[in-house]
């Protein structure tokens, strides 16, 4: 089950939970959603609010750098004037409303600087799991030109990063259509070279010859004309299990139980059951996931490692179709 589906921050879909904090911002005929075409299905119907043709189903997966030029290029055949905004479907925000007025902020700055933008949320940590912007010249109140930008740095980078002031690289952009296509042409040969079959409308020869390349590297990391805006509201990229601690309230203990679990005289750990209960006892700092027919235990500390375990289990456990139903 891919994790924009799942309720990990609370008692709905990260997905839904992304489309609604647009409210007020995005209107639902403006907001569109790109996919896997195997995932489109089942995100119409948590989004029944958005029109069916405002689900994009990807042929193939790419990257975010080809799903973004075909989205612009929506966008740009609906209104040639469009500013964008860009932002993921597995994000914990802690606080909406200042959510919105940063995002309003970064498609304020696209239009007036003519540029790409990136927000950078205030550090609250130095974190291993996150890339870092490192800010230039200032450019207006909470907007600077981008110096540099530092992916996952190790830990005494990241805090020497957190204490110059450098900014959590979120992923939230904000772009027009123009300025988009312009930094395309003159930075993402990958993507340039295959520009006339999406505007011809051939999206499925578009992304069958494209290159998979992600938008940081092929324009934000490339083009001289990116600018920052400091995010400053609570967030965090719910990436692993271990986040769940940050995103949930937890008990005294430190403990976060979602689903049919018994804790006692545990510390610190994360308890997830979808599909049967759970009983932990007397352990500190573990992951405990019961879901599709598997259980999974680790620490908290290797809960980021789970794409390297995923690679090394035997096939009848990692082949969800040998799961109990």
């Amino acid at each position: 089950m891919p994790k924009q589906f799942l309720p990990l921050a609370g008692d709905t879909p990260l997905l839904v939970d992304a489309v609604r904090r647009l409210a007020g911002l995005v209107p639902a005929e403006r907001t569109l959603v790109i996919t896997g075409g195997a995932l489109a299905a089942a995100t119409r119907r948590l989004l029944p609010e958005l029109p069916a043709a405002n689900v994009l189903a990807e042929p193939r997966a790419a990257s975010t750098a080809p799903a973004l030029t075909w989205a612009s290029a929506v966008v740009a055949a609906r209104d040639p004037e469009a500013t964008l905004l860009s932002l993921h479907a597995d994000w914990w925000v802690g606080d909406a409303d200042a959510f919105r007025r940063t995002a309003a902020r970064a498609l304020d700055a696209a239009e007036a600087k003519d540029a790409l933008v990136t927000v950078g949320v205030v550090p609250t940590r130095p974190d291993l799991g996150y890339g870092y912007i490192e800010k230039g010249e200032a450019l207006d109140d909470e907007l600077w030109a981008v110096a540099r930008f530092t992916e996952k740095p190790d830990e005494s980078r990241a805090a020497r990063l957190v204490a110059a002031g450098a900014l959590w690289n979120s992923g939230l952009f904000a772009w027009t259509a123009r300025r988009f296509f312009a930094e395309t042409e003159a930075h993402a040969p990958e993507i340039a070279r295959h520009l006339p079959l999406l505007l011809g409308g051939d999206v499925a020869g578009f992304f069958a010859a494209v290159t998979p390349i992600a938008v940081d590297r092929s324009h934000f990391e490339r083009s001289r004309r990116v600018v920052v805006v400091a995010g400053r509201f609570p967030w965090d990229d719910v990436g692993t299990w271990a986040a769940l601690a940050r995103v949930r309230r937890p008990d005294a203990a430190g403990n976060v139980v979602v689903g049919d679990a018994f804790v006692r005289e545990s510390e610190d750990t994360v308890v997830w059951s979808e599909d049967g209960p759970v009983v932990v006892d007397g352990v500190q700092g573990l992951v405990v996931v019961r879901a599709c027919g598997r259980v999974l235990v680790t620490t908290r500390e290797r809960a980021a490692r789970l794409k390297e375990l995923l690679e090394v289990l035997p096939s009848h456990l990692r082949d969800l179709s040998s799961a109990s139903p």
